[in-house]
């Protein structure tokens, strides 16, 4: 009995489909979702500074996602960045002295959120909403603020648990891979945009009670209009 002709040998680099014969391979039998930023923005109206960011996420099995239950962790990379003379002035603070650097610019935490993605089959949108501070105490305002523009090198860390149904139709749950991240270049100009339209005339520093108490108490002395004049003041007497 003779045998059937034989699958010629894929050409290299082809599809698995012409590997195959031109039958469709069937992807991974559990999800196994990547994730891309593609986008960011300030949240109009916001009650604090917000930044939305848009993700696209992908999943090669096609099988049908009805929501991801998401942590999104933020890490700010300030290595992967050059820097010009001025910033590296105000970066001193956080950084150091330059020639240090190379040792203390390793990357940072700058906030983590929760996120509930719509369902989907093979691809899909989704936006995270991070909420941020303007407190000049905190290391990553500190950072975009010593930043004149370009961009501001993140990672997003993608953790929590994807729930979808199953090749035999039964609502499963998966956890999703404990390195999934994402490197997404932010232009700084969305941050700064985000803090002119919540702050547009005005720079916020936290302050201790008694030191405004005392603030307070010198400018009913001296009879100045504002808390901006008893600080020129004390700035021009410490120039003197």
């Amino acid at each position: 009995m003779s045998e059937g002709p034989s699958t010629p040998p894929a050409p290299p680099g082809a599809s698995p489909e012409v590997a195959n014969g031109g039958a469709p391979v069937a992807g991974p039998d559990r999800p196994t979702p990547e994730f891309e930023v593609t986008g960011v923005d300030h949240v109009d109206r916001a009650v604090a500074p917000t930044l939305a960011f848009r993700i696209s996420v992908t999943d090669p099995s096609n099988l049908p996602i009805f929501a991801m239950a998401l942590s999104v962790m933020f890490t700010i990379e300030p290595g992967k960045r050059r820097y010009e003379a001025p910033e590296r002035d105000r970066l001193i603070e956080l950084f150091g002295e330059p020639e240090r650097w190379s040792s203390t610019t390793g990357s940072f935490r700058w906030g983590q959120v929760d996120a509930l993605t719509p369902a989907f089959t093979g691809a899909g949108d989704f936006v995270v909403k991070l909420p941020c501070t303007y407190d000049h105490d905190v290391a990553a305002s500190k950072y975009f603020e010593g930043l004149d523009g370009g961009e501001a090198p993140l990672r997003l860390h993608f953790n929590g648990t994807v729930i979808y149904e199953a090749g035999d139709g039964r609502m499963q749950i998966v956890t999703i891979p404990w390195d999934c991240s994402s490197r997404f270049r932010m232009p700084v100009s969305a941050w700064k945009r985000m803090i002119e339209a919540h702050y547009p005339f005005r720079r916020w520093i936290a302050l201790d009670p008694f030191v405004v108490e005392r603030l307070a108490k010198r400018r009913a002395e001296l009879g100045l209009p504002t808390f901006d004049a008893v600080v020129e003041g004390l700035l021009g007497e410490a120039g003197a």
